[in-house]
């Protein structure tokens, strides 16, 4: 058995403490946060995730993928709002595929109420302060100032973003590689609540986006029938978070860029000028893992923007192959956390590639005459042919033995054909053509 200490319960922390617990360790979660347990009604109503396959995966290993489908949305599509108030459906995979909306506050709740179920010990509003690498040591402070270490066998860091784990590694480890990119964009949640008849004032099985080439928004249905929307809008410039300052700008531009879901927005004055505007932050780094002592995962690892709605799928997946590599190598923690840094590298700088590369989609073609129909032909050659082609975003959202890396890796030799095929004389009316099918066929060998 080994004492191991987390640093931090989010949602890749408190998975992460499931897994150990359940294999037999003495598993400590230590969170700078007061127990978001003690509101649970606020916590069900946070920011929206998209759980795919590749997280499902995560939950189906510790036996409560059945429960967290109980509180999940199915999206099958994309609803694109067009600026004049026309609806265009996509749907994202086949019959039956789906991304889940959940309540980020809500899972969270949920895997802590799991963990500690199997032994796992959660310390509340306790902030890192600083990790001796060599010697597993952690140290911590309270509201109260009171100061404490905790030596551990081993130490994961999954604290995010500005993780402290990674912080320490930073300052101590010779040639760190560290980087961290913003987005000229941030993001302002806004709401639109249930219709006064309580029911949904849109399609609930469906990602609402209103794409506007420089920026957009988009909604994901919650239990309680309202949506939360995203305003994802530059910080500075003209239009932007800067640039709008007064409920009467404010109005005005929604009135013109986003008419139809302004009468579904009743608080929308009060909602933006009273919610903060908020970062997008991509973070790369390397090393993980300093010796046999210290692990970074999830975010505190590999942070990106959320356009492709995989980075908690992410950080789920990073559970399910350090499991697998713990089932590999048993108590050999030198090669687990060596090969767990060697394999989820590259695929976690695949798939900040790929949500970078996404906003550009989503913002500015998925209201594209050929844009909708180059993924129309894409899935036609794909029910064909599938084993010659998988669309990107089916390898990236429910095919999760395929790896990330090797999803953009083929989805780039996918888009170079595709831009072929776009070309061709009368695309538009032969897409479905054996001169089409047969010059995709061509083009692979």
């Amino acid at each position: 058995m080994q004492k191991i200490t987390i640093v931090g319960s989010g949602l890749v922390g408190s998975l992460l403490s499931i897994y150990l617990a359940k294999r037999g360790h003495q598993v400590n979660v230590y969170e700078r946060r007061a127990d978001l347990r003690m509101n649970r009604i606020s916590a069900g109503r946070s920011i929206n995730l998209a759980l795919s396959d590749r997280g499902w995966r995560g939950l189906a290993a510790i036996g409560i993928e059945h429960e967290i489908r109980k509180v999940a949305i199915p999206m099958n599509g994309r609803m694109m709002h067009s600026l004049d108030g026309k609806l265009t459906y996509q749907a994202y995979g086949k019959s039956g595929q789906a991304i889940n909306s959940v309540s980020r506050g809500g899972l969270n709740c949920v895997l802590m109420d799991i963990a500690e179920q199997h032994g796992v010990k959660i310390h509340f509003q306790q902030r890192c302060t600083g990790i001796d690498l060599k010697t597993a040591t952690a140290y911590f402070e309270d509201d109260a100032s009171i100061k404490s270490e905790v030596q551990s066998d081993r130490i994961f860091a999954t604290d995010g973003a500005f993780s402290a784990g990674r912080l320490q590694m930073q300052l101590s480890t010779d040639q760190f590689q560290y980087s961290q990119s913003y987005l000229e964009h941030g993001y302002k949640e806004l709401t639109i609540p249930p219709t006064k008849d309580g029911e949904y004032a849109m399609d609930p099985n469906a990602l609402h986006i209103w794409p506007r080439s420089a920026y957009m928004m988009i909604a994901l249905p919650n239990l309680d029938k309202s949506f939360t929307c995203t305003l994802f809008f530059p910080h500075k410039g003209e239009p932007s978070f800067e640039s709008l300052n007064t409920k009467e700008k404010t109005m005005t531009f929604f009135n013109t860029m986003f008419a139809d879901a302004v009468p579904m927005m009743p608080t929308l004055k009060e909602d933006y000028a009273n919610n903060p505007s908020s970062s997008l932050v991509t973070v790369r780094c390397f090393p993980w893992r300093f010796s046999d002592k210290v692990l970074l995962l999830g975010d505190a690892a590999h942070a990106i923007v959320p356009f492709y709605g995989q980075g908690m799928n992410c950080g789920f997946e990073d559970c399910v192959v350090l499991s697998e590599l713990m089932d590999l190598h048993g108590e050999n923690w030198e090669i687990i956390f060596s090969e767990c840094e060697r394999l989820r590298k590259p695929d976690a700088d695949a798939i900040a590639e790929l949500a970078l590369t996404n906003f550009i989609e989503m913002r500015d073609k998925v209201g594209q005459e050929s844009f909708l129909l180059q993924k129309q032909i894409e899935a036609w050659f794909s029910e064909k042919h599938p084993d010659k082609w998988t669309p990107l975003y089916t390898m990236v959202s429910y095919s999760p033995q395929i790896r990330y890396s090797e999803a953009l890796r083929e989805g780039k030799k996918q888009e170079g054909i595709m831009q072929q095929i776009m070309l061709m004389p009368d695309i538009k009316d032969q897409w479905n053509s054996s001169a089409v099918e047969n010059r995709i066929l061509e083009l692979l060998q």
